[in-house]
């Protein structure tokens, strides 16, 4: 049996995709806007070591298999399409055509892949010193890499987009202007604003609020570039990022926190420390915005040890349900006063920056890797995916610190331009 056949067996026959493989074997209609390419046996001993999406992860990654065409459209083609489908009879078919070869051949796993013995020797998991090392390898790749892929916002999470056609630039706008309206930000306020990134949101409060920021981050490179694009606007008295821990914040008598896509990184079992600590860091009336990455239900596992993501991207991140976040402030002290997801704005905000990684892919490799640029592709593609799919949401939880008598210092009705 041929690897075309094979291919065939996999996905069905109206499956709009060209392959072509080192064996000479073809399948699939020729000059389909989408064409895998087998390129090596190694990528078959990626797949008959790793069956599925850690195997296809690998052989990609390392440059046996290359997709010509929109990483998207073949991973929504193939999202519903596993080895499970196959009748019995089918894989031991396949089994049999592929041999024992690919099941001895040794192929370690790309350089890119996070080692579980590498991240246990430093501890925990949301140890300190662990978590550091996984924000390092995900957030200090390269900020020239980063100013490519996410545009001059330089913002790395879910944009809102006031219409079909806005752009990402006037969409991070929006999602950090949403942010600041939620928290009421007024001249002369306090903000903290945990897991910061680079700076978009204390700069933001800062140009257009009148607003003291602080932002905090455990990527060395994130503040170095923040703190100089702060000291370039001029934001100098009222911006400033730090190089440090969140759980290290001295200051205390906030008005307001935001947490713009640091909760992925917390773990279910810091939860209540987490939350306890931004409860502790506000004045009374003070208000926290946690906005993340959250599953559909509380029924998912809220991590995949062994799935591509936690193994080439998020290091030990988990996922919750946001009826878990809710009750977990709730827990805390916080009163929920507004929640929205925003699914959809993920999806179109990841279009985005898989469209500015294609107008430089050229650039991005010769300045990461090809092995690292294609982490990228291939992970943002497939998170487009996850969230047209409901596979993975992404939640704005609003919660405030009540005063002692329960006042909120909310409005009746507030007059907010935002759902």
């Amino acid at each position: 049996m041929t690897l075309a056949q094979i291919f065939e067996k996999i996905v069905g026959p109206d499956a709009n995709i060209e392959f072509a493989a080192y064996d000479g074997s073809k399948a699939g209609p020729s000059g389909a806007s989408v064409r895998i390419e087998v390129k090596s046996p190694i990528a078959v001993a990626y797949l008959a070591q790793s069956p599925g999406e850690m195997g296809l992860a690998r052989a990609y990654i390392a440059g046996h298999i290359d997709v010509h065409g929109d990483m998207y459209t073949l991973l929504s083609e193939m999202a519903q399409i596993t080895l499970n489908d196959m009748p019995v009879k089918e894989k031991i078919s396949v089994a049999r055509s592929l041999g024992v070869k690919p099941l001895l051949m040794r192929v370690p796993p790309p350089p890119q892949e996070v080692r579980r013995s590498a991240m246990a020797r430093l501890g925990s998991r949301h140890a300190k010193q662990r978590d550091a090392e996984a924000i390092h390898h995900h957030y200090d790749v390269s900020n020239r890499f980063y100013e490519w892929v996410l545009g001059p916002s330089m913002a790395y999470t879910c944009a809102t987009f006031p219409e079909e056609g806005s752009s990402l630039e006037e969409a991070q706008f929006a999602k950090f202007d949403l942010v600041a309206k939620k928290l009421a930000l007024k001249p002369g306020m306090r903000l903290l604003d945990v897991g910061c990134g680079w700076g978009g949101m204390v700069m933001h409060a800062a140009k257009h609020y009148g607003v003291k920021g602080l932002g905090v981050t455990l990527s060395r490179q994130q503040a170095e570039w923040a703190q100089k694009a702060i000291a370039e606007a001029g934001l100098s008295e009222l911006a400033e990022v730090r190089h440090l821990d969140y759980r290290d914040v001295a200051e205390t008598g906030f008005d307001a926190v935001s947490s713009i896509g640091l909760t992925e990184h917390i773990g279910k079992d810091q939860l209540p420390g987490y939350f306890g600590f931004l409860y502790g860091k506000l004045k009374p009336g003070g208000r926290l915005l946690n906005h993340c990455i959250t599953r559909p239900t509380g029924k998912e596992r809220t991590i995949n040890k062994g799935g591509f993501i936690n193994r080439y991207v998020f290091p030990d991140g988990e996922l919750e349900s946001v009826g878990h976040l809710v009750r977990e402030m709730e827990d805390t002290g916080f009163e929920i006063r507004h929640e929205e997801n925003l699914r959809e704005h993920y999806a179109k905000t990841l279009e985005k920056w898989c469209a500015n990684l294609d107008a430089h892919w050229d650039e991005a490799v010769e300045e990461v890797g090809p092995g690292t640029a294609r982490v990228w592709r291939l992970y943002m593609a497939g998170c487009i995916v996850g969230f047209e799919r409901n596979k993975v949401q992404l939640h704005q939880v609003l919660g405030v610190k009540l005063g002692d008598r329960g006042e909120s210092g909310v409005p009746l009705r507030p007059a907010l331009d935002w759902p």
